[in-house]
């Protein structure tokens, strides 16, 4: 049996995101337990030069809808950064949810192939859908619901692995 492109993507995306909702959730009652303000739990970082933790939010979900609307052959949807409450960031993880959750199989799959140009900061850079997918995407969602976590447990929040993969 293979695997399709659409089930790499898709329900995978969607579980980093609900995850990173359980862990977040877990991360704001702990800091209103000991009386920490949103906007300072928002803005904490592992070190200086890292970006805060509502930043590695806002990346995660933009990575998952951004990579699945390429993945699917359209123009990806735009996220405004203007979160500033958990509410908000449980607000723009939805969204993102339901956005990703809006593409189906036959728009994702037989995408190994398909040529994806990014223009980054740093540079460009051209993709085939299956290194896309595999190489940059989900290495990126990943990596950003990963600090957050690792943020909100630097936080003292009580978390641990099964927070982080889900108990699906």
């Amino acid at each position: 049996m293979t695997l399709s492109m659409y089930q790499a993507s898709v329900p995978v995306f969607v579980r980093a995101l609900e995850n990173l909702t359980a862990v977040l959730k877990k991360g704001h009652a702990h800091a209103q337990a000991k009386g920490v303000d949103d906007a300072v739990l928002l803005q904490t970082r592992l070190i200086p030069d890292m970006l805060p933790l509502v930043k590695q939010v806002q990346i995660a979900c933009d990575m998952a809808c951004r990579g699945t609307a390429r993945l699917a052959g359209v123009e990806p949807a735009s996220f405004e950064d203007n979160e500033v409450t958990f509410e908000q960031i449980y607000d723009r993880i939805g969204r993102a949810v339901t956005y990703v959750k809006g593409f189906g199989a036959e728009q994702i799959d037989g995408s190994e192939t398909r040529a994806i140009h990014l223009k980054m900061r740093s540079g460009e850079l051209d993709y085939e859908g299956r290194a896309y997918l595999l190489e940059f995407v989900l290495p990126n969602v990943f990596f950003h619901c990963t600090t957050a976590y690792n943020i909100l447990r630097e936080a003292g929040t009580e978390i641990g692995k099964q927070d982080f993969i889900g108990r699906h």
